[in-house]
């Protein structure tokens, strides 16, 4: 697989330079300076005009070319031209409706669905001809991502890339491959750099969670984008379920033996392309992972998660300000203010891991966004990826960002192979999350009030 990437792209490489040369469109005759949308453009429909392959590799390589040398604004009217410009061919698709009005058979049909397509489809799917194309296109997603925040009238050209991603970023086209030390730098260094969870300091601590014998990393590789990690998992192997963070990065321990491990502990999931967005790779990556690990290691018996809380802190201080909450008790005010005193005395950890425990199990079980889905994103993730949520663990992260995010919260997700199945569908077609006895029995009795349906699963 190695050599074959690069014999392709210097293929394409080629190709591009000498439909450069047909076409004339060398670097001697670029303007200098800012590149106006309206001649990228121009570029655009030259390249949807039908030349050969050889002129065509060329104009998508030039486009890129000159996107790339655009000012903010002037990325923004490419996207307005994507939007208004390159929409459906609407003539022609005025008269498919009508001939298949007029006669609705399988071919005016399916000339009515050619016809229906917007323009920049097929535009994308050409630009994705010129050599590195893919990361690029995946690059501009990223920032029209970003424009999306304030100009969200540009959706539409977001769903026709959204729509072509999930095509060309199919799970059949990417190839899991485990990250240790032997990988190469290059790859080595965007794994520190994406790391989105718990934050890689040095080599030192990168070494530490590839290549020790109890410690596991595996990512999600596209042929087309050969040395961009989409997504990585990092794993621990210990004897029993963790309930902190801090065992599991800390540099200086004694590392288990595999043989001895029981529980796969997936500690951080990263996903390291902004603009892959709204495509999953998580659930298939989770799945495959736990398939290699119990293929390597089938002495393993239960595989969870150590997840985070992003979204708990602000949820519990929104609660703190509002004098009617129907969540907190006085007496859980009043254990609340020592929240930010010192986290890492154990009286103070003892006063308030019962209370946090407590809201927790408010905050995932019973409070729902407008949508009606848990608030927690991470939460959405793992239940409708067919987990259960198997444990709450008051003060598991006293990092900084732990706290400011979570106060210290972590939480346990199990994936059992037998149940996964069963547990998606449950969340997405009865709204229900499927959680452990022991997380069930947090709940108070007197917020019941808003209580939706919670599975209970025994342990």
């Amino acid at each position: 697989m190695d050599g074959g990437p690069s014999f392709f792209g210097d293929l394409l490489g080629s190709i591009a330079e000498r439909g450069r040369q047909l076409l004339d469109l060398g670097r001697e005759r670029r303007p200098q300076g800012a590149i106006r949308a309206a001649g990228l453009v121009e570029l655009c429909e030259q390249l949807l005009s039908g030349r050969g392959e050889a002129s065509g590799t060329a104009l998508a390589r030039e486009i890129l070319i000159l996107y790339r040398s655009l000012k903010t604004a002037e990325k923004i009217a490419f996207f307005e031209a994507l939007a208004g410009v390159f929409g459906p061919d609407k003539a022609r698709l005025d008269k498919a409706v009508a001939r298949y009005v007029a006669d609705p058979t399988p071919a005016a049909l399916a000339e009515l669905h050619g016809v229906s397509e917007p323009r920049r489809q097929e535009l994308i799917r050409r630009v994705n001809l010129a050599p590195g194309a893919t990361a690029q296109l995946v690059a501009m997603r990223a920032e029209l991502l970003d424009t999306l925040k304030r100009r969200p009238d540009l959706a539409e050209v977001d769903r026709d890339f959204t729509h072509l991603f999930a095509s060309w970023f199919n799970r059949g086209f990417l190839v899991l491959r485990r990250i240790d030390w032997s990988t190469p730098a290059n790859v080595l260094e965007k794994i520190i750099r994406y790391e989105a969870v718990h934050e890689i300091r040095d080599w030192n601590d990168l070494r530490a969670r590839v290549d020790s014998p109890d410690r596991r990393c595996y990512a999600f590789f596209h042929p087309a984008m050969v040395d961009e990690p989409l997504i990585f998992v990092e794993v621990a192997l210990t004897r029993d379920i963790p309930e902190a963070i801090g065992p599991i990065l800390a540099q200086e321990r004694t590392p288990l033996d595999p043989a001895k491990a029981k529980v796969a502990v997936f500690y951080s999931i990263s996903n390291c392309q902004t603009g892959l967005g709204g495509v999953s790779f998580g659930n298939f990556l989770i799945k495959q992972v736990v398939e290699e690990i119990s293929r390597d290691m089938p002495g393993l018996t239960t595989y969870v998660t150590l997840s985070p809380v992003p979204g708990f802190r602000a949820w519990l201080e929104g609660e703190r300000r509002r004098e009617a909450s129907m969540v907190l008790t006085e007496e859980d005010r009043a254990a609340l203010e020592q929240l930010d005193a010192a986290p890492g005395d154990a009286a103070v950890r003892a006063t308030l891991s019962p209370v946090i425990a407590a809201l927790a199990a408010q905050y995932f079980l019973r409070e729902r966004s407008a949508k009606g889905k848990p608030l927690d994103p991470v939460a959405r993730f793992h239940l409708g990826n067919g987990a259960r949520l198997e444990r709450i663990n008051p003060f598991g992260d006293l990092s900084p960002r732990g706290m400011k995010q979570a106060a210290g919260l972590m939480v346990n997700y199990r994936y059992v192979p037998d149940d996964i199945e069963k547990n998606h569908e449950a969340f997405f077609d009865k709204g229900e999350i499927v959680a452990s006895a022991p997380v069930r029995k947090l709940l108070r009795p007197d917020n019941g009030a808003r209580l939706p349906a919670v599975k209970e699963k025994a342990n």
